[in-house]
């Protein structure tokens, strides 16, 4: 398994039950370094060397957020924008060489509203096209998105299934 670094941005986690149920694969495994930015820099202060610094020490970058307003959260943005350097394009060996990504996010809306033909006119994927052009411009390959729907009203066996899932792809 792959030294992991999980980058946990969400901005109301005390009211995520899902949230709160999945954050629970990290800590059980013992296998990933766990990253709440929302608790770590409250005041939206990011020391970008001591991150530039740490991320070197991992081979996979996990963004674990729920979409705000159909986007990142605002500090997952900023973490982003701060830590990831236009400088490096031109360098051989910075932190993000030959890292791989997982990305896994969660919705308060249901799954068909996420479509072309839905409510919102626009998939997921679309939405995240500014996180995975960021890490493809750094030439990490996304592995997978996951994406948990509903999120706000999903039943105990839907999120154990959902869980049994992360925890697989996680372990490739």
């Amino acid at each position: 398994m792959k030294k992991s670094l999980v980058i946990f941005a969400h901005p109301y986690f005390e009211y995520s039950t899902v949230n709160v149920e999945l954050i629970k694969i990290y800590e059980d495994s013992g296998k990933f370094e766990f990253k709440d930015l929302y608790e770590e820099y409250p005041s939206f202060h990011i020391p970008a060397f001591r991150e530039r610094k740490r991320i070197r020490n991992f081979d996979r970058l996990i963004f674990h957020f729920p979409l705000i307003w159909f986007g990142l959260p605002p500090l997952l943005k900023l973490w982003i924008d701060e830590v990831f350097d236009t400088s490096w394009f031109s360098e051989e060996d910075h932190p993000l060489v030959k890292k791989d990504a997982i990305i896994i996010v969660t919705t308060g809306g249901k799954a068909e509203n996420y479509s072309k033909e839905g409510l919102y006119e626009t998939t997921v994927e679309d939405l995240l096209k500014q996180l995975t052009l960021s890490l493809k411009m750094f030439n990490i390959e996304v592995k997978d998105i996951v994406v948990l729907h509903n999120s706000s009203n999903l039943e105990h066996t839907e999120l154990e299934n959902i869980s049994d899932h992360i925890r697989k792809k996680l372990n490739t």
